[in-house]
Protein backbone atom coordinates (compact mmCIF):
# COMPACT_ATOMS: atom_id res chain seq x y z
CA UNK A 1 0.00 0.00 0.00
CA UNK A 2 2.75 2.44 0.97
CA UNK A 3 4.65 1.87 -2.29
CA UNK A 4 1.68 3.32 -4.20
CA UNK A 5 2.59 6.75 -2.84
CA UNK A 6 5.95 6.45 -4.60
CA UNK A 7 4.19 5.85 -7.95
CA UNK A 8 3.75 9.14 -9.84
CA UNK A 9 1.02 7.70 -12.08
CA UNK A 10 -0.98 6.52 -9.06
CA UNK A 11 -0.82 9.92 -7.36
CA UNK A 12 -1.72 11.66 -10.64
CA UNK A 13 -4.76 9.40 -11.03
CA UNK A 14 -5.72 10.20 -7.44
CA UNK A 15 -5.37 13.94 -8.08
CA UNK A 16 -7.44 13.66 -11.28
CA UNK A 17 -10.12 11.57 -9.53
CA UNK A 18 -10.59 14.08 -6.76
CA UNK A 19 -10.07 17.16 -8.92
CA UNK A 20 -13.81 17.78 -8.65
CA UNK A 21 -13.25 18.59 -4.96
CA UNK A 22 -11.25 21.63 -6.05
CA UNK A 23 -7.79 22.43 -4.72
CA UNK A 24 -8.24 20.45 -1.46
CA UNK A 25 -6.34 17.29 -2.48
CA UNK A 26 -3.58 19.29 -4.17
CA UNK A 27 -2.91 21.14 -0.91
CA UNK A 28 -3.53 18.20 1.42
CA UNK A 29 -0.95 15.75 0.02
CA UNK A 30 2.12 18.04 0.33
CA UNK A 31 0.84 19.15 3.75
CA UNK A 32 0.67 15.53 4.98
CA UNK A 33 4.26 14.97 3.83
CA UNK A 34 5.42 17.61 6.33
CA UNK A 35 4.14 15.38 9.15
CA UNK A 36 5.18 12.10 7.49
CA UNK A 37 8.53 12.93 5.85
CA UNK A 38 9.06 9.37 4.59
CA UNK A 39 6.41 10.14 1.94
CA UNK A 40 7.84 11.42 -1.38
CA UNK A 41 7.14 15.16 -1.68
CA UNK A 42 8.49 15.31 -5.23
CA UNK A 43 5.88 12.75 -6.36
CA UNK A 44 3.04 14.88 -4.95
CA UNK A 45 4.46 18.00 -6.60
CA UNK A 46 4.85 16.17 -9.93
CA UNK A 47 1.26 14.91 -9.66
CA UNK A 48 -0.12 18.38 -8.89
CA UNK A 49 1.75 19.93 -11.81
CA UNK A 50 0.54 17.17 -14.13
CA UNK A 51 -3.08 17.23 -12.95
CA UNK A 52 -3.66 20.95 -12.40
CA UNK A 53 -1.12 22.50 -14.76
CA UNK A 54 2.23 24.10 -14.01
CA UNK A 55 1.07 27.35 -12.37
CA UNK A 56 -1.92 26.07 -10.38
CA UNK A 57 -0.14 22.84 -9.45
CA UNK A 58 2.85 24.81 -8.21
CA UNK A 59 0.67 27.15 -6.10
CA UNK A 60 -1.23 24.22 -4.52
CA UNK A 61 1.97 22.32 -3.71
CA UNK A 62 3.65 25.45 -2.35
CA UNK A 63 0.68 26.29 -0.13
CA UNK A 64 0.43 22.72 1.15
CA UNK A 65 4.09 22.33 2.05
CA UNK A 66 4.32 25.79 3.65
CA UNK A 67 1.18 25.19 5.75
CA UNK A 68 2.39 21.73 6.81
CA UNK A 69 5.95 22.81 7.58
CA UNK A 70 4.80 25.83 9.56
CA UNK A 71 2.30 23.69 11.49
CA UNK A 72 5.14 21.32 12.48
CA UNK A 73 7.25 24.31 13.52
CA UNK A 74 4.41 25.71 15.68
CA UNK A 75 3.69 22.33 17.30
CA UNK A 76 7.36 21.87 18.21
CA UNK A 77 7.48 25.47 19.45
CA UNK A 78 4.46 24.85 21.70
CA UNK A 79 5.30 21.38 23.00
CA UNK A 80 9.09 21.49 22.72
CA UNK A 81 9.54 21.67 26.46
CA UNK A 82 7.84 18.36 27.29
CA UNK A 83 9.98 15.49 28.58
CA UNK A 84 10.44 13.63 25.29
CA UNK A 85 11.37 16.64 23.15
CA UNK A 86 13.47 18.10 25.96
CA UNK A 87 15.67 14.99 25.83
CA UNK A 88 16.15 15.46 22.09
CA UNK A 89 17.07 19.10 22.68
CA UNK A 90 20.00 18.06 24.84
CA UNK A 91 21.41 15.81 22.10
CA UNK A 92 24.77 17.38 21.09
CA UNK A 93 23.98 17.58 17.37
CA UNK A 94 20.52 19.09 17.92
CA UNK A 95 21.96 21.50 20.50
CA UNK A 96 24.56 22.68 17.98
CA UNK A 97 21.97 23.12 15.25
CA UNK A 98 19.69 25.14 17.54
CA UNK A 99 22.57 27.37 18.53
CA UNK A 100 23.58 27.91 14.92
CA UNK A 101 20.03 28.67 13.73
CA UNK A 102 19.66 31.28 16.46
CA UNK A 103 23.01 32.83 15.58
CA UNK A 104 22.80 32.83 11.76
CA UNK A 105 19.08 33.05 11.01
CA UNK A 106 17.77 33.78 7.51
CA UNK A 107 20.52 33.04 4.95
CA UNK A 108 21.56 29.48 5.81
CA UNK A 109 18.00 28.33 6.54
CA UNK A 110 16.79 29.79 3.25
CA UNK A 111 19.53 27.92 1.37
CA UNK A 112 18.75 24.63 3.11
CA UNK A 113 15.02 24.90 2.41
CA UNK A 114 15.64 25.75 -1.27
CA UNK A 115 17.18 22.36 -1.99
CA UNK A 116 14.72 19.46 -2.48
CA UNK A 117 16.92 16.84 -0.80
CA UNK A 118 17.38 18.71 2.48
CA UNK A 119 15.77 16.90 5.47
CA UNK A 120 13.09 19.57 5.89
CA UNK A 121 11.50 17.75 8.85
CA UNK A 122 14.74 18.22 10.80
CA UNK A 123 14.92 21.89 9.78
CA UNK A 124 11.33 22.49 10.97
CA UNK A 125 12.04 20.65 14.22
CA UNK A 126 15.24 22.53 15.03
CA UNK A 127 13.70 25.89 14.07
CA UNK A 128 10.78 25.15 16.39
CA UNK A 129 13.14 24.49 19.30
CA UNK A 130 15.16 27.65 18.62
CA UNK A 131 14.32 31.22 19.58
CA UNK A 132 13.74 32.19 15.95
CA UNK A 133 10.69 34.46 15.65
CA UNK A 134 7.53 32.87 14.23
CA UNK A 135 7.07 35.52 11.55
CA UNK A 136 10.71 35.25 10.48
CA UNK A 137 10.49 31.49 10.02
CA UNK A 138 7.21 31.78 8.09
CA UNK A 139 8.88 34.25 5.70
CA UNK A 140 11.92 31.96 5.30
CA UNK A 141 9.62 28.99 4.60
CA UNK A 142 7.56 30.87 2.05
CA UNK A 143 10.62 32.07 0.13
CA UNK A 144 12.67 28.87 0.35
CA UNK A 145 9.75 26.56 -0.52
CA UNK A 146 8.85 28.88 -3.42
CA UNK A 147 12.20 28.16 -5.06
CA UNK A 148 12.16 24.45 -4.27
CA UNK A 149 8.55 23.71 -5.25
CA UNK A 150 8.74 25.72 -8.47
CA UNK A 151 11.87 23.82 -9.50
CA UNK A 152 10.24 20.44 -8.89
CA UNK A 153 6.97 21.56 -10.56
CA UNK A 154 8.82 22.77 -13.64
CA UNK A 155 10.63 19.44 -13.91
CA UNK A 156 7.47 17.37 -13.49
CA UNK A 157 4.66 19.32 -15.17
CA UNK A 158 4.86 17.23 -18.37
CA UNK A 159 5.45 13.79 -16.90
CA UNK A 160 4.42 11.86 -19.99
CA UNK A 161 7.23 13.51 -21.95
CA UNK A 162 9.66 11.89 -19.53
CA UNK A 163 8.64 8.50 -20.92
CA UNK A 164 8.53 9.53 -24.60
CA UNK A 165 11.61 11.78 -24.84
CA UNK A 166 14.69 9.92 -23.57
CA UNK A 167 17.04 12.89 -24.13
CA UNK A 168 14.86 15.17 -22.00
CA UNK A 169 14.66 12.48 -19.34
CA UNK A 170 18.44 12.15 -19.31
CA UNK A 171 18.93 15.92 -19.03
CA UNK A 172 16.41 16.14 -16.19
CA UNK A 173 18.10 13.24 -14.44
CA UNK A 174 21.41 15.07 -14.74
CA UNK A 175 19.84 18.27 -13.40
CA UNK A 176 18.32 16.44 -10.41
CA UNK A 177 21.67 14.79 -9.68
CA UNK A 178 23.32 18.23 -9.84
CA UNK A 179 20.73 19.62 -7.41
CA UNK A 180 21.41 16.72 -5.06
CA UNK A 181 25.19 17.20 -5.28
CA UNK A 182 25.08 20.97 -4.74
CA UNK A 183 22.56 20.58 -1.93
CA UNK A 184 24.73 18.04 -0.14
CA UNK A 185 27.81 20.25 -0.57
CA UNK A 186 25.95 23.22 0.92
CA UNK A 187 24.65 21.03 3.74
CA UNK A 188 28.15 19.71 4.49
CA UNK A 189 29.58 23.23 4.47
CA UNK A 190 26.90 24.47 6.84
CA UNK A 191 27.38 21.48 9.15
CA UNK A 192 31.10 22.24 9.32
CA UNK A 193 30.29 25.86 10.11
CA UNK A 194 27.92 24.73 12.88
CA UNK A 195 30.68 22.63 14.43
CA UNK A 196 33.25 25.43 14.17
CA UNK A 197 30.99 28.16 15.59
CA UNK A 198 29.79 25.96 18.44
CA UNK A 199 33.33 24.91 19.39
CA UNK A 200 34.50 28.52 19.36
CA UNK A 201 31.64 29.49 21.67
CA UNK A 202 32.26 26.66 24.14
CA UNK A 203 35.97 27.53 24.35
CA UNK A 204 35.20 31.08 25.50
Amino acid sequence: MLEQWFDVEYVMELAEKYKALGPFVGILLPMIESFLPFLPLFVFVFANAGAYGLLKGFVLSWMGTVIGSYAVFLLVRKYGRNKILKRLTTHPKVEKLIFWVERNGFGPLFLLICFPFTPSALVNFVAGLSDLKRTHYLFILMMGKFVMIFTISFIGYDLRALFTQPLRTALLGLFIALLWFVGKRVEAHLNAKVEKDFNELTKK
